[in-house]
């Protein structure tokens, strides 16, 4: 399993509209093979933004690496960036393979 995370530092001011973008847009995700879930994070409160994440669990790495080059991922991104600034710099990718899982019925 692999997980793939991007961190967003939202403007102050600016959360409604970021949560909206994500929660309007269209969705590619689950006709890609190898997707298992996503998940969209609101974290805490820093200094002088709101910490966000983009949170998606892939079958493996492999599985990831062909969304970033599908046809499927430039439809997805397309449109980013293009309304107002959202956040602060460029969000941080943070990749990883999954090494151990505990699940409730283990």
């Amino acid at each position: 399993m692999y997980i793939a995370m991007n961190r967003f530092m939202v403007l102050p001011g600016s959360e409604a509209d970021f949560e909206t973008l994500w929660m309007s847009r269209e969705s590619k995700l689950p006709e890609v093979p190898g997707f298992v879930e996503f998940h969209l994070l609101k974290g805490p409160e820093r200094e002088g933004h709101r910490l966000y994440s983009s949170h998606t669990i892939w079958q493996d790495y492999p599985s990831f690496e062909a969304w970033t080059k599908s046809e499927a991922f430039r439809a997805a991104h397309g449109g980013a960036g293009s309304t107002k600034p959202l956040y602060d710099g460029h969000p941080q990718f943070e990749g990883f393979e999954v090494i151990q899982t505990i699940g409730k019925d283990a």
